[in-house]
């Protein structure tokens, strides 16, 4: 298996930890506020993950740790967006407008950067924004303003989302930086700052039984494993390319509301998924390789 298909199964399994992630979320808002939630699984990964790996942390450097602010001040922003859009719109609806990055990468590289994507970038793009579309969109294409204020959230968390992948691309290419140390370390600011937006803005609170499960593998599963892995991935991945690929958090989404909470898809939704499948195997593959 050679680099760039492990980086894609890399990034494939952080877009699963995040899409399935929306429901045990959305689980756990029924006790506890979406900044606390946000607490618990951002410490509680930085904990383990520093348990695991204590010798190779403390060599830490201070390059590392300037991106590691910037990087968990953006998380922190595209969690908050993540979790009021899960607590107000569908989970189908925040897992698909939250992967809107897509779009938006190639836009800040464009504007920014003047980098201008490759012709089968723009095109995957393209087809993705359709896809998001019948995916999202109501069956005459209208909004659904009963989730609108939901939905903004969503849109919210892509934007950071989507400067949160440009920046680590910038922060993993510096040769002061440490990958690993990247991604446990912005789970630390991360994880501080939401503990102390919840003191000011919620009543702190401890999940009880009944979602304690659910939390416990927000932390272990889809919080840690995600994050340090997307900072690993993403050393050898362009940021379009890695938009690209989370595309498929949408699919796992919907899957995981489908089993949890019932949410069934219409046949346009469908269309979106397959479209939206299409769109990032174009993108992924070499065509230019006879193999």
């Amino acid at each position: 298996m050679n680099k760039q298909v492990r980086t894609d199964l890399m990034l494939v399994a952080v877009a699963f930890c995040w899409g399935i992630s929306y429901s045990l979320v959305d689980f756990s808002l029924r006790e506890v506020g979406p900044l606390m939630i946000n607490a618990y699984r951002f410490l509680g990964a930085f904990l383990a993950a520093s348990l695991l790996s204590w010798k190779s942390i403390r060599k830490v450097n201070i390059v590392t740790l300037k991106y590691c602010l910037i990087l968990g001040l953006i998380q922190v922003v595209t969690f908050i967006g993540a979790t009021y859009g899960i607590k107000y719109t569908t989970l189908s609806n925040s897992g698909f407008l939250c992967t809107l990055a897509v779009v938006i990468v190639p836009v800040i590289e464009l504007i920014i950067f003047k980098k201008k994507p490759e012709k089968k970038v723009t095109i995957a793009v393209f087809f993705c924004l359709i896809g998001i579309m019948l995916l999202t969109l109501k069956d005459d294409f209208s909004i659904n303003r009963d989730t609108l204020g939901g939905n903004l959230f969503c849109l919210l968390c892509s934007l950071a989302y989507a400067c949160n992948i440009i920046v680590t691309d910038h922060a993993v290419s510096k040769p002061d930086v440490d990958a690993l140390h990247l991604g446990i370390f912005q789970l630390f600011v991360t994880g501080t700052a939401m503990l102390l937006l919840a003191f000011i803005f919620e009543t702190p609170a401890v999940p009880s039984s009944g979602s304690i499960l659910a939390v416990i593998i927000c932390i272990a599963v889809v919080t840690g494993v995600p994050c340090i892995l997307q900072t690993i991935a993403q050393q050898y991945a362009d940021p379009s390319h890695v938009g690209i690929i989370f595309t498929m958090e949408p699919v796992f989404a919907a899957i995981a509301a489908f089993f949890y909470g019932g949410e069934i898809l219409t046949p346009k939704a469908y269309l979106g998924i397959v479209i939206m499948l299409l769109a990032m195997l174009m993108a992924v593959i070499d065509f230019g390789k006879k193999k």
